[in-house]
């Protein structure tokens, strides 16, 4: 029996039977694809067994890094952009209380996710006398967002301790063998942990790359191993019925139809880095070839205030996959006011779970009568097992999603293209031909 539940009960509308089932065959030929190793991008294949093929030497080094981290640090940095850091954030933030009381564990912060130097000042100056670690993640050790912020944090490192102590709270998660990062944590003496060769970032969170920074945050690495592993077992076998199949299959058959854009929804705070983490796992995957589903995310009930008038009534090329907590971890019993001025004694008696639930139902039915597709996933609470679970889920379902579509759904070529133009502006060696040109076309 599944953990989390996909339902497409609203689709009735929208999408005919027939049609998955005429897509049985694509589909089938797309997981044997994945499965087998023949389809494109197929070198980038780890997660798939990455729940139970994980290094567990390296898995038990990772939770003595995270003891040592908590024993001797108030924050622990974690520097690196894109798939180096949206996951540990999401789970840290799916895991943690919304507002954590102050405890023993260290506060895991992020930077080197963008170039604001004001970001960067902001965060040094918060740091203050706080002690603190590093850990540097990025696979070539060139990345300029990662490297610059790199740069500035150890000199205020080594500034505070010395070279030597300072060089033992730089955690290093990089290529196991090769980069200009490995080649500076060999000869410093960083600890490091490696960034396997067949993972995209997108797909690292339950690598290294993420669990690092989640065990520090008190987070219970092993149960979100598992929760990966038991979807992994669940989802061996192809069914187009409440898995990540048929949410593959259905968002392709609503794309093909002129719905172009995804949201995802969330009813909790608590997930709503979440949806930032499947932003990129989603766009960066699909989004080429002038082809894929453009990826966007609403925390609801908030955005139904912004945002939602125009999922109501905006234009017809949305679908929405709405992600509901059965049973969060903690609730508010709504009291009675003997004035009920607010006129919510009606309410009395009842609890902010239920009140939202009803929420959830009333938006689910406004959007599918407004012409909006609506899928729906359901999680049984917000533990580290149902984590990751449904990051297996969404691994998974993008694998299968982009070989319906025809794409490569591993690589992101498009991404070096801003680099490029960057390098050129600013007069980095070898692109010297490029800056002239780009400051021609700058000034006309």
């Amino acid at each position: 029996m599944t953990l989390i539940h996909f339902k497409t009960n609203y689709l009735k509308k929208f999408v005919h039977s027939q049609e998955l089932e005429q897509m049985r065959a694509l589909t089938q030929a797309a997981n044997e694809e994945l499965r087998q190793g023949t389809g494109a991008g197929h070198d980038f294949r780890g997660w798939l067994d990455l729940p139970v093929d994980y290094d567990q030497a390296e898995f038990k080094r990772i939770q003595t890094a995270a003891a040592k981290i908590q024993a001797d640090s108030d924050v622990l940095i974690c520097i690196g952009i894109g798939g180096s850091y949206l996951g540990a954030q999401a789970a840290i933030e799916f895991l943690q209380s919304s507002f954590p009381l102050p405890s023993k564990l260290p506060k895991v912060v992020f930077c080197g996710n963008s170039l604001s130097g004001s970001y960067l000042h902001d965060l040094i100056e918060w740091l203050g006398e706080r002690d603190f670690s590093l850990n540097v993640i990025s696979k070539s050790g060139t990345t300029t967002e990662t490297s610059i912020a790199f740069r500035i944090l150890k000199r205020l490192l080594v500034k505070k301790y010395g070279e030597q102590a300072a060089a033992k709270r730089i955690y290093a998660t990089t290529d196991r063998a090769k980069g200009a990062l490995k080649t500076e944590a060999k000869a410093a003496g960083y600890e490091t942990f490696v960034i396997p060769d067949d993972l995209g970032g997108r797909f690292s969170v339950l690598s290294a790359v993420g669990l690092l920074p989640i065990a520090v945050a008190g987070g219970d690495i092993k149960a979100l191993m598992h929760g990966a592993a038991e979807a992994r077992q669940d989802y061996a076998e192809l069914s187009l019925s409440d898995s990540p199949y048929e949410y593959a299959v259905m968002r392709n058959i609503l794309y093909r139809k002129g719905y172009t854009t995804e949201l995802l929804d969330n009813f909790e705070p608590k997930l709503r880095m979440l949806g930032e983490w499947w932003k990129q796992l989603m766009g960066e995957s699909e989004g080429k070839d002038e082809k894929g589903i453009f990826p966007a995310s609403a925390n609801l009930t908030t955005d139904l205030h912004s945002l939602g008038q125009y999922i109501q009534q905006g234009r017809r090329n949305l679908m929405e996959t709405m992600l509901w907590v059965k049973q969060p971890s903690e609730d508010q019993l709504i009291p009675e006011d003997a004035e009920n001025l607010d006129q919510l004694n009606f309410l009395a008696g009842k609890t902010m779970n239920y009140v939202n639930r009803q929420a959830f139902q009333g938006v689910v039915l406004a959007h599918t009568d407004g012409g909006v597709p609506v899928m729906t996933l359901e999680l049984p609470d917000t533990t580290a097992k149902t984590l990751g679970y449904l990051i297996y889920f969404f691994e998974l379902a993008v694998g299968i999603s982009g070989y319906l579509n025809g794409i490569n759904p591993f690589n992101q070529p498009g991404v070096e293209a801003y680099k490029r133009n960057m390098f050129g502006l600013l007069g980095k060696p070898g692109y010297e031909n490029l800056h002239e040109d780009l400051q021609r076309r700058l000034q006309h």
